[in-house]
């Protein structure tokens, strides 16, 4: 297994995605407005498990993966995941992601907890640039990438896909 950084921004800590947050992944996942723009086996429980654990257990090389996000104020409470791994788990791209519950949403966590793993990738996994690929109606994730600083590079189906390399990083 590889070892990645545990990171803290003003409001939140963000430790790698570990087996402890499989059901708590798994209900956010289960919440049909959590993942009305995203595909997968959300309503099948066995290929639900079995997927939510591949992707807690895969190895993305190193510095990839995902990372858990709890509130400082209250660390016990799950508020979702962020994840820094190959485009579709099998690159060539790298892709930023995040996934909140929906008692978590409008809060500004997403844009909190994806700024240290941009930071992360550019800076220690020396990744060249990112992409994020958000289904075209879905306003509040395309606000975030905006938001951090990544550019649409193309209008796809079913997803648009945002770029950003370190010289887009903001300040």
């Amino acid at each position: 297994m590889v070892l990645l950084p545990i990171f803290e921004t003003e409001r939140l800590f963000l430790r790698p995605r570990t087996m402890a947050d499989l059901e708590a992944s798994m209900a956010m996942d289960r919440d049909p407005e959590v993942t009305k723009y995203v595909p997968g086996p959300w309503h099948d429980p066995e290929e639900h498990r079995r997927f939510v654990t591949s992707r807690i257990e895969t190895n993305f090389g190193f510095g990839l993966g995902y990372w858990s996000i709890f509130a400082k104020q209250q660390p016990e409470l799950f508020l979702g995941w962020v994840l820094l791994i190959p485009d579709n788990a099998v690159g060539p791209d790298i892709e930023i992601g995040w996934r909140l519950n929906r008692h978590a949403w409008g809060k500004g966590y997403a844009t909190e907890a994806a700024r240290p793993l941009i930071l992360h990738a550019f800076n220690t996994v020396g990744i060249d640039r990112i992409i994020a690929e958000i289904h075209p109606e879905n306003a509040a994730s395309i606000h975030v990438a905006q938001k951090i600083g990544f550019k649409a590079e193309q209008d796809g189906v079913p997803y648009k896909r945002f770029v950003m390399t370190q010289e887009d990083m903001t300040p």
